[in-house]
């Protein structure tokens, strides 16, 4: 048996638009998913998931089982939840060559579920990691990063970037442009973090910025300056991880990602909670803040290292919670052996 976690993680910059080939900064924090696997004698995979919903659930398949039983949670939960476990045990068994491997897997996890910080990436990382280990196979970051990949984009039908699971993977500060993925030098950045207590569908949200670059040149317009705006972040987080993290620098970082709140809302992935957030943020003090994810709903993340954000957003009505979240500078780790 053994047991391994991974980080959540927040968009600093560039979502959706990484979609279209242009780069994202997405960076690590201290939230941990934490699973833990046990090798079966049989090719059932048995899922105990207790506190993914208020009253958790237990699904088993695989073998001669032809349904998955009735359980106490809610069926779209249930069928994401196992949809994600199903095609990362199938990775596994890829990684070990033995497709008939069964696991007994057990899910806890302190990211907010949908919110856009990274639960399902996070999830996939460190089920293949722990699930690899437990049989005796021990695979580099990058390898767990990749298989995590290919599971989630089988899990999205095809709609995952490689972003989530390689900053879960590695940890820190992280650069996607399509296939190309690679960590960053970051200094520690203060991160805080609102969440509405929703969730976005992140494969509508994605479809429907499709549609709108389809039909406007506007939005597509939008999604090169992200890009280019995602180019200027990496250069002043270059010059802060060399030169430290000056209030001045935090200053033009945030004002990137006000500026990029606000071309996420004209691409419509905005939702009336996450700008009450950003703005009641802004008003605690924050340095900028911005909807982080698919959008819809979920969560927005600004940078302050005073107390005066998380306070004016936990006084927010829209808000459910607000914590603080420092950069997570390691990735996927064993917990237990």
């Amino acid at each position: 048996m053994t047991t391994s976690s991974a980080p959540g993680k927040v968009y600093l910059f560039g979502e959706h638009a990484v979609v279209y080939g242009e780069p994202a900064v997405p960076c690590a924090v201290e939230r941990r998913a934490r699973v833990t696997a046990e090798p079966r004698d049989d090719d059932r995979v048995r899922v105990d998931a207790g506190d993914l919903t208020l009253d958790g659930f237990t699904v088993t398949w695989g073998g001669d089982v032809d349904e998955r039983p009735d359980v106490d949670a809610p069926p779209k939960l249930v069928a994401a939840a196992t949809r994600y476990v199903d095609e990362a045990v199938q990775q596994t068994r890829a990684a070990i060559d033995d497709e008939t491997q069964g696991f007994d897997i057990t899910v806890e996890s302190d990211i907010p579920l949908g919110a856009g910080i990274g639960s399902s990436a996070a999830v996939v990382v460190a089920a293949i990691d722990a699930a690899t280990r437990s049989v005796g196979v021990e695979l580099a970051p990058e390898t767990v990063a990749e298989r995590a990949f290919q599971a989630e984009y089988a899990a999205q039908d095809g709609q995952a970037s490689r972003a989530d699971t390689f900053c879960s993977a590695m940890g820190g500060a992280v650069r996607v442009e399509g296939d190309d993925t690679r960590t960053l030098d970051a200094p520690p950045l203060p991160f805080v973090i609102g969440y509405d207590g929703g969730a976005g569908e992140t494969g509508e949200l994605v479809a429907s910025v499709r549609d709108l670059r389809e039909r406007h040149s506007f939005a597509a317009d939008t999604v090169e300056a992200i890009g280019e705006l995602t180019r200027t972040g990496e250069e002043l987080l270059a010059a802060a991880a060399d030169g430290g993290l000056s209030t001045d620098r935090l200053d033009r970082l945030g004002e990137l990602m006000d500026v990029d709140h606000g071309l996420l809302s004209a691409l419509g992935v905005s939702a009336r909670s996450l700008d009450a957030m950003v703005w009641a943020a802004r008003d605690g003090g924050a340095h900028g803040a911005k909807l982080t994810g698919a959008g819809g709903g979920g969560c927005v993340v600004a940078l302050d290292r005073t107390d005066g954000t998380e306070r004016s957003l936990s006084l927010t009505p829209e808000c459910e919670q607000a914590f603080r979240a420092e950069l997570a500078t390691e990735g996927v780790r064993v917990e237990s052996p």
